[in-house]
């Protein structure tokens, strides 16, 4: 039987995929029978690239490059009805994308098949859908419209913050509750212990497996961690990926500097950062996914 567990694989909502702007709006404004019409009538319309799009295109492309089975596969998880979703299937199928995969849910939550997919990544623009995903311990983010863009060559660029999304909020709750310098004199202190796992740490790991697929001057996917850390904090992390390890291809240390110009020089398809303010900056320059986990996204 077809199993999936040998892959690397990332769900995403209809909605991040494509853009649907138009019929969403008819949902909210007049409902769930008026959107089903709508999307009927223009079931043969090909929607327009959405955000992740160029993620994804690249994403498959990488199945080009190996041979025997595909190694990555792309999973949609809809909100839509199957009936609702042939448009979204037939502008998959106009634009040569390999999706075979999907679950139409007609306007339930999709986030309960992700994990019986063996999803590793799980994008959307669904907030709530992915806070749960997040519960379940996938690695998941809500996509911020912004900078989306196709770079010009085929690699395939995933950028990282650290705290809170690779690594677990632990330093973040001192840096939080304390400040600046509490927080650097305590990544001082325990430079020698390795932080614990966020929700993307499984996801990098996949990443690098994936990775090792490849010859190293030949690999089509690269990774950056552009943290806001500086030194002497800049240690710690060096040594817990070292424990883990984890192979990051770029490290960028940034001092509490703005990342975006930086992640537009990386030329980030995608970028992951827990913190709110973060991201919609960042948004400006590259696709930006929240990662609504940690200290910085509770409620007050």
């Amino acid at each position: 039987m077809p199993q999936l567990s040998d892959k690397l694989v990332i769900a995403i909502s209809s909605r991040a995929l494509f853009n649907l702007q138009d019929s969403h709006r008819v949902f909210e404004e007049q409902g769930l029978d008026a959107f089903s019409d709508y999307q009927i009538a223009h079931e043969n319309d090909v929607l327009e690239k959405g955000d992740a799009f160029p993620l994804v295109e690249k994403f498959l492309q990488i199945n080009e490059r190996l041979e025997g089975e595909p190694r990555v596969e792309v999973i949609l998880l809809s909100r839509n009805s199957a009936d609702t979703g042939l448009r979204v299937f037939n502008s998959i199928e106009h634009y040569g994308l390999n999706i075979t995969r999907a679950a139409f849910c007609n306007g339930e939550s999709p986030y309960r098949y992700i994990a019986p997919f063996g999803c590793h990544l799980f994008l959307s623009t669904d907030g709530r859908d992915v806070r749960r995903a997040l519960e379940q311990g996938i690695a998941a983010a809500t996509l911020v419209a912004g900078g989306s863009q196709r770079h010009a060559d085929d690699t395939l660029r995933f950028a990282f913050d650290g705290d809170a999304v690779i690594f677990s909020d632990e330093a973040e709750q001192i840096f939080k509750r304390d400040g600046l310098a509490a927080f650097a004199a305590s990544e001082r202190a325990s430079a020698q212990q390795p932080l614990g796992g966020g929700p993307f740490k499984g996801f990098l790991e996949a990443l690098q497996r994936l990775q090792s697929e490849f010859k190293a001057d030949s690999c089509p996917i690269r990774t950056a961690l552009v943290t806001a850390r500086s030194a002497p904090a800049h240690e710690r992390v060096i040594r817990t990926l070292r424990a883990w390890n984890v192979r990051i291809d770029e490290s960028v240390f940034l001092g509490g500097l703005p990342k975006g110009e930086f992640l537009r020089a990386f030329g980030a398809d995608v970028f992951f950062d827990d913190q709110p303010n973060h991201c919609a900056s960042a948004a400006e320059h590259v696709a930006t996914g929240h990662v609504p986990h940690g200290i910085a996204n509770q409620e007050a």
